[in-house]
């Protein structure tokens, strides 16, 4: 009796606090030549160690402007802060400014600043002693935050200590670009910044490379810049090695793999495979709004990796009718060194030969 009157007058187990996931916004950015920058991180960062990356960070009420507060709708949402906040991060990050002439008429002209001037301004605005916007602004220059295109938004799954809501964006460097001489080589030293070192290089390189190097195991993508890098790669290929018209170096190779990429992003529906894909709720959400937070579906015994569903947008868009992509989903092995054997699959496929194999394991046992 005493026995079960303690375990009856003992406390309910506390439920893990699930962490608030910190606004944050990240560019696709591709080059003139529909290249993808990535950079590498240093391996003691605090979040994706060692891996690639697309410029961005979290933003900064000092130099974003007002951001959403938890429990507001626009938390989750693209708008000024989350663009704003992604251009300043890529500046900070590579150098590269995404900004035009003020009260002009040309937008396809990046302004250019020297390197001594461009290290400078990075410290300062990293260390916070010089607002972002401000120093653009004295430049006679305004952010180019217009001709960022809405491309998914992740919110970090509730298992994970460090969360974030991530407004991902894609930025068409226009052809005549001037970002300042280093800026458009082919490898980018990134300085230190003032509060530490955050990435070692930063590299321009087709899509389909970077997810060669990975599939290799050379480099680590996480399964979001994995997913973004495999949908971008569709259209943006690799340059043909003939210059004939239409299939060579030209800009109209270039142009035409964008025009593809835009009517792709716009497209309603989005799944473009199955009935039961095409009806899915999440088909009639466009790309600028779709929210993901990846899901543990199941895990293959023919590989031991995970099946993450992209579907749900997360406990905190949980009733709002958001979600993300039903079609797709990623596989994944998570190892001590990160993720590895990252895979971009339809959703029904994957399902399908689960099934295929535990009736063949079934049969075999019955032998």
């Amino acid at each position: 009796m005493s026995q079960q009157r303690s375990s009856s007058s003992s406390p309910p187990k506390r439920e893990k606090e699930i962490m608030e996931p910190r606004p944050s916004s990240s560019i696709l950015l591709l080059s003139p030549t529909n290249q993808v920058l990535l950079l590498h991180r240093v391996k003691t960062s605090t979040s994706f160690a060692s891996a690639h990356v697309f410029p961005g960070g979290n933003l900064d009420a000092f130099h974003d402007g007002k951001i959403p507060p938890n429990d507001a709708r626009e938390r989750h949402e693209d708008g000024y802060a989350y663009r704003l906040g992604a251009i300043r991060e890529c500046f900070e990050e590579t150098g590269i400014l995404l900004a035009t002439k003020k009260d002009s008429d040309d937008r396809s002209t990046l302004i250019n600043v020297s390197s001594a001037v461009r290290d400078r301004a990075r410290k300062q605005i990293h260390g916070g002693k010089v607002r972002f916007s401000d120093w653009v602004d004295s430049l006679g220059g305004v952010p180019d935050t217009g001709r960022l295109i809405p491309f998914t938004r992740w919110v970090t799954p509730t298992n994970v200590p460090k969360r974030f809501t991530t407004q991902m964006y894609i930025y068409m460097l226009p052809s005549s670009a001037s970002t300042g001489a280093s800026a458009m080589e082919n490898e980018i030293i990134v300085p230190t910044p003032d509060g530490g070192v955050e990435h070692t290089a930063a590299k321009f390189d087709d899509a389909s490379t970077w997810l060669y190097r990975a599939d290799k195991g050379e480099i680590i993508l996480f399964p979001p810049q994995y997913y973004l890098l495999h949908l971008v790669s569709q259209f943006c290929k690799a340059a043909a090695p003939s210059p004939a018209p239409g299939k060579g170096h030209g800009d109209a190779y270039f142009v035409s793999q964008r025009k593809g990429l835009l009517e792709f992003l716009r497209s309603v529906p989005t799944a473009t495979g199955s009935e039961a894909a095409r009806s899915h709720p999440s088909s009639e959400i466009p790309w600028a709004d779709k929210v993901m937070s990846p899901h543990n579906l199941f895990i293959r015994e023919a590989d031991n990796r995970i099946v993450l569903g992209l579907d749900k947008p997360g406990p905190e868009l949980k009733g709002s009718g958001r979600g993300g992509d039903w079609e797709r989903v990623v596989l994944v092995k998570f190892t001590r060194d990160g993720p590895r054997k990252v895979e971009v699959r339809g959703r029904e496929e994957v399902l399908r030969e689960e099934k295929e194999a535990k009736r063949a394991r079934e049969a075999e046992h019955k032998l």
